[in-house]
């Protein structure tokens, strides 16, 4: 989906919050997940997007159906003994580059500097997001794709992941417009619904 409106309450938000936002050169993408305040697991019901300028310097506002929380599978039966991986809303700069995830095919992966990550160990799924439990490391949260369907299942345990293969088709196709200009280094952002207010 793409936007027509004004950039700027999505600038607001991250300037509001110390983030870094990119401008002023072309495909430098400001990529960035939503995630819905209901915590009933294993729903396509969060956002990410990506904005950015072309090469014409106009801006693009493009927003996809996504999951930015684990699926119901690994949420009743973790792979990690401390719990399921929520990734902690924040900026995580540098953090991304384009390397194959699950040594399968090309996406953003978590591969240059930690995230932090809070851990579900209650095995149920909903899902708790409990400071006390937060951990940060290298946890291969990376950025990818699921098949084509309406639930979650097993494809994310703890990564931020595209509905279908269209949109994260076209999502990287920017991502290695980025690369061929900026080289092999993205930044991803995770915001709270509520952060945004009336924008959506």
């Amino acid at each position: 989906m793409n936007y027509q409106f004004s950039i700027e309450p999505f600038r607001k938000v991250f300037q509001a919050k110390g983030y870094e936002w990119y401008g002023n050169s072309p495909y430098k993408l400001n990529i960035f997940g939503v995630r819905d305040p209901d915590r009933k697991s294993n729903f396509f019901n969060d956002f990410l997007f990506c904005i950015y300028q072309n090469t014409w310097n106009d801006w693009v506002i493009k927003q996809w159906e996504a999951t930015t929380d684990s699926g119901s599978y690994y949420l009743l039966d973790p792979m990690n003994v401390d719990g399921t991986a929520i990734l902690v809303p924040d900026q995580y700069a540098g953090a991304y580059k384009i390397d194959l995830h699950a040594g399968k095919y090309p996406a953003l992966c978590q591969r240059l500097k930690t995230v932090r990550v809070y851990r579900d160990g209650t095995k149920d799924d909903v899902l708790d997001m409990i400071p006390q439990t937060i951990q940060e490391g290298y946890f291969g949260i990376n950025i990818h794709t699921a098949k084509e369907g309406r639930t979650i299942g097993r494809w994310s345990a703890g990564c931020q992941v595209f509905q279908n293969t269209f949109d994260f088709s076209e999502f990287m196709h920017l991502c290695k417009k980025h690369e061929n200009i900026h080289g092999n280094e993205f930044t991803y952002t995770l915001f709270n619904k509520s952060d945004f207010h009336e924008t959506f």
